[in-house]
């Protein structure tokens, strides 16, 4: 990858994620006419003239793409950017890339996703909302289907003569097509990727995932997602590039993290045993003064007052700050495991000698940090039944502590640990009227 100027901010556009066109734009690329038949078909053979079409490549010079978007990342989480979670990778990329530091997305991922993968704003793309059933509409822009003439940068680099390639989450067709009866025309392999290894939904387990590759569902192999869907990325780019070297190609790489369920081996969640346990009040303190002296926000930026609904951390209980203190931990593990995996594929770049021949784009959140953790923080995959109450959710969690984070659980941070991973701004996911819900970085 290129050295560039670091830091920079720039402001997207307001009408959806146009990083699409501008890279088509970049290189020259629109979406590719039909072939005209330049031959003659005479009476007979003898006065006809065959016409055979220049096989489609890409324009020389051209360089591979890698997408990486991450998944309910807080704007104050990663170190590359202030936060307080090491991303070792992710700074690499930064210190010799760019930083943006004033792009927005809508506040939830589904949105995000289609905009980001057709140019165009995702209600124009029929994603207001999601493709899920019992969270679409029947009215136009709201119905979860994305149409046949918006294209994707994925159809529009394969038709200019790129190998396209998708791993991870997809999260934008219908649940009623989902199905290995498909259609699959909204399948990622019916929206230009010629091979996909991930899930087509919003969220999965990370040890039993809802498994796909290309047109029909695969048995998951018991590893953790993120280390199965990099192997899968490497293995995609390994055969191109001995069946077709020097031919370009774009990877779409699309972790589930750091979505709930957040699972992580215990050797990424040890590390950070006790560096929470001063609490999610110090945790953004301590951050927007990181932010401050890379650069990241304005130097007389203020840190909003604390959420009325988040316990001042002082005041909570022992029991209370150790559970707490748990979550976070494993909320960091999982984001620093995810750091490790994009590096073993940028890794494999440098070891084929492709990453100085590769841009790569860095998404760092789909959408702002999560609140569905609710207050108290999930172990179960439903937090919350008829008759539960705060404290009786507390005590499962304290009586699963030594569960949290395992793939017995279905675990999410608590909302005070949300407030703090979206320093400096207000809110979280879901919540489109603030920049905590909307505010993310991007490293190119």
């Amino acid at each position: 990858m290129k050295e560039y100027q670091n830091s920079i901010s720039i402001k997207s556009p307001k009408k959806g994620l146009l990083i699409t066109a501008i890279l088509l734009t970049q290189f020259g690329f629109s979406q590719t006419k039909p072939d005209e038949f330049k031959g003659v078909i005479g009476k007979t053979l003898a006065d006809s003239k065959e016409y055979w079409p220049e096989p489609v490549t890409a324009p020389k010079g051209v360089p591979n793409v890698v997408w990486i978007i991450l998944d309910d990342v807080g704007y104050g989480a990663s170190s590359a950017f202030g936060g307080l979670i090491q991303t070792p990778v992710l700074e690499s990329l930064a210190n010799n890339g760019l930083r943006y530091t004033n792009f927005h997305t809508t506040a939830i991922c589904a949105p995000t996703r289609s905009a980001l993968l057709t140019g165009s704003n995702s209600h124009k793309v029929h994603v207001g909302g999601f493709s899920h059933t019992i969270m679409s509409a029947g009215f136009p822009g709201w119905d979860g289907r994305l149409p046949s003439k918006n294209g994707t940068v994925a159809e529009i680099l394969r038709d200019k003569g790129y190998n396209t390639f998708g791993v991870g989450k997809y999260g934008i067709t219908p649940d009623e097509e989902a199905t290995d009866a498909g259609p699959f025309d909204r399948w990622p392999t019916g929206k230009g990727f010629e091979h996909f290894f991930g899930f087509l939904g919003s969220a999965t387990d990370q040890y039993k995932p809802d498994l796909i590759e290309d047109q029909a569902h695969v048995a998951p192999d018991g590893r953790h997602l993120s280390e199965q869907i990099t192997d899968k990325a490497i293995s995609y780019i390994a055969r191109q590039q001995k069946a077709a070297p020097g031919k370009p190609f774009f990877l779409y790489y699309s972790p589930a993290a750091v979505h709930a369920p957040h699972q992580v081996a215990q050797k990424w969640s040890d590390p950070y045993k006790g560096k929470f346990d001063d609490g999610w009040d110090a945790y953004r303190e301590k951050t927007i003064e990181n932010q401050k002296k890379l650069g990241v926000i304005p130097s007389n930026a203020v840190l909003p007052e604390r959420n009325p609904l988040i316990a001042d951390w002082k005041k909570l209980t022992p029991d209370q700050k150790k559970v707490y203190a748990k979550f976070m931990e494993v909320y960091a593990g999982y984001l620093t495991y995810t750091d490790y995996e994009i590096g073993r594929l940028v890794n494999y770049l440098k070891e084929i000698n492709q990453l100085e021949n590769t841009v790569v784009f860095v998404l760092i959140g789909d959408n702002g940090a999560s609140k569905e953790g609710t207050l108290q923080g999930a172990v179960n995959r439903q937090t919350y039944v008829v008759g539960e109450t705060d404290e009786k959710v507390f005590q499962n969690n304290l009586n699963r502590i030594g569960e949290i984070g395992t793939p017995q659980t279905y675990t999410n941070y608590p909302l005070g640990w949300a407030q703090a991973t979206n320093v400096p701004f207000k809110d979280w996911k879901q919540d489109a009227n603030s920049e905590g819900g909307t505010a993310v970085l991007i490293i190119r």
